[in-house]
């Protein structure tokens, strides 16, 4: 009997070590062909981090991966591309400074990750030069994955001086994004929360949302079919 991959949010780790997993991966291809700014909406622990960690496979077109598994007929395995990858799940920003620092240290681990360097550091420009960077070394547009992009706001939810000076770091942090379009294949990110356009995403006029799209409702987590079936092996 398969084992149960309890916390683990490694898509490599899951099929390598045989654990029990529901395929999302013909959902995931269909999703970047059919769109370039995504936003996602669910709760904690559902399995988004998941699924953004299939697509960066997916990306780097890790075809060894997904045998048996939707994509590897869905997907079109000719086409990679580099992946710029943040993540704001872990970690305390309860100050300006200590998201900064995240960011920083978020920025110069992908650098490293895609062997290219950057000297600048405010962080809405040091990402800004990465996405142009990684573009020009691998004559490719990028992938950008964003997971938890609303924790540092929710972190301070109870102050809400901090939790707006946070907003407004974290929308010049993403409107980055559309500046530079020409440099990017497809974006998508991840939060608990739904904050409007006018806010954190202003900048990023045609994101779709699919949080309520009923194609996309079981992007993360598991049906009672799954349990039924795919857990009952």
């Amino acid at each position: 009997m398969k084992k149960l991959p309890i916390g683990i949010q490694t898509f490599s780790e899951i099929i390598e070590k045989n654990y029990v997993y529901v395929d999302k991966t013909g959902i995931a291809s269909r999703l970047v062909d059919r769109y370039k700014y995504v936003f996602l909406s669910r709760p904690r622990r559902f399995g988004k981090s998941l699924f953004l960690d299939t697509l960066h496979n997916l990306f780097e077109g890790r075809k060894e991966l997904f045998t048996g598994l939707a994509a590897e007929k869905e997907h079109d395995w000719s086409k990679t591309y580099p992946v710029i990858r943040i993540s704001f799940g872990a970690g305390n920003f309860r100050s300006p400074e200590m998201l900064q620092l995240t960011i920083l240290e978020t920025l110069k681990d992908n650098e490293e990750r895609l062997e290219t360097c950057c000297e600048i550091e405010e962080v809405s420009a040091r990402f800004s030069r990465i996405i142009k960077a990684v573009h020009e070394k691998y004559n490719k547009p990028v992938a950008i994955l964003i997971d938890e992009y609303d924790k540092p706001i929710l972190d301070n939810i109870d102050q809400p001086e901090m939790a707006a000076f946070t907003r407004e770091i974290l929308k010049a942090f993403y409107s980055v994004i559309k500046d530079n379009d020409a440099h990017i294949r497809f974006a998508f990110l991840t939060g608990v929360t739904k904050f409007s356009k006018v806010s954190v995403f202003s900048g990023i006029n045609d994101i779709v949302d699919i949080s309520l799209n009923s194609q996309y409702g079981t992007i993360c987590g598991y049906t009672q079919h799954d349990l039924e079936t795919v857990f009952a092996r």
